[in-house]
């Protein structure tokens, strides 16, 4: 047979099996990690989102909490380690796009990663121990200014958006605050509450509901549904929207049709009234952007992500 005949042969099989293969997808459950602890306002509603997509997936979608790394070991690894067959995916949290311009890192957010769907973004704020001195922004604001280097926070993680944003307010403000690490995993509020540290910047916890937290200050563009009174950042004067918006994506190399199936699905999980109950929980809105649109928003990121990091004085030596 000649070489062309051959070529012309393999070509129509692949024209035949890789349809084939798309429309066999999902056979068995899909692993979505999420690289923060369990009980976490991102847990929960990942936790929510999966269950109402399996619905529409016809496969369950199994959560892995792989914390570490501020958000970034999950889908570091993932991108690493994982085949491009669609049943390994990851929350891509914003840290992805950060940290490559602050640290030598072994993933390119640009080139090891499929994304899917982009999903929605966090309400952050400032919390403090109910019985704590500071009953407003202002008198917290007041208080790290006379006593440099004294007022303790916790966040997420280091470099993570919570704590570019408070490293920001310091630099407006003329303030030495002190950043505190935690056990990976370790919900932010956590510490505050046990007197470890002196204030917590992370998306509002039940204790705020309870009481024992104290909210200062929302982070998003206007005033919370859920806490209507807490002032914004914006509205203080600061001109700060702070919300590190995040999606979901696979390992580099996954087949179009396959990525289709999975965002499709998603896109139905997050139009689901369950799944909108547990958002409005936790005062998040819905930031959706299709395949297409979300590769084209991870450029922006990127180079937003490098002019923060080049303006706060971490860039990468």
């Amino acid at each position: 047979m000649k070489k062309k005949s051959i070529f012309s042969v393999i070509g129509i099989l692949l024209f035949l099996v890789v349809p084939l293969m798309a429309a066999e997808f999902p056979s068995k459950p899909v692993t979505l990690i999420v690289p923060w602890g369990a009980g976490g306002a991102t847990d929960m509603v990942m936790r929510a989102l999966v269950e109402a997509t399996k619905k529409y997936l016809g496969q369950p979608v199994v959560i892995e909490n792989k914390p570490g790394g501020t958000g970034t070991e999950g889908p570091a690894s993932m991108a690493a380690t994982a085949k491009p067959d669609g049943y390994t995916i990851a929350q891509i949290p914003i840290t992805v796009f950060r940290f490559p311009y602050m640290m030598k890192v072994d993933w390119d957010p640009l080139k090891n990663f499929t994304y899917i769907i982009h999903l929605t973004g966090y309400t952050f704020g400032v919390m403090v121990r109910a019985d704590a001195p500071w009953k407003t922004w202002n008198e917290f604001v007041a208080y790290a200014k006379a006593n440099p280097g004294k007022v303790t926070y916790a966040t997420p993680g280091a470099g993570s958006g919570p704590h570019i944003t408070m490293e920001t307010l310091a630099l407006k403000e003329g303030i030495k605050w002190v950043h505190v690490l935690r056990e990976a995993g370790e919900i932010p509020w956590k510490p505050v509450l046990g007197g470890h540290v002196m204030a917590a910047a992370a998306p509002p916890g039940p204790p705020v509901d309870s009481g024992e937290l104290r909210l200062l200050v929302t982070w998003g563009i206007q005033r919370t549904k859920k806490w209507p009174t807490v002032p914004t950042l914006k509205e203080l004067g600061y001109g700060i929207v702070s919300n590190s918006p995040f999606g979901i994506a696979g390992p580099k190399g996954m087949d179009p049709s396959i990525v289709k199936v999975l965002h499709d699905a998603f896109k139905k999980g997050m139009e689901d009234p369950d799944y909108q109950k547990i958002l409005e929980k936790f005062d998040m809105e819905p930031f959706y952007k299709n395949t297409e649109d979300y590769v084209h928003y991870v450029t922006e990121l990127c180079e937003e992500e490098k002019m923060m990091v080049e303006k706060l004085g971490l860039k990468k030596k």
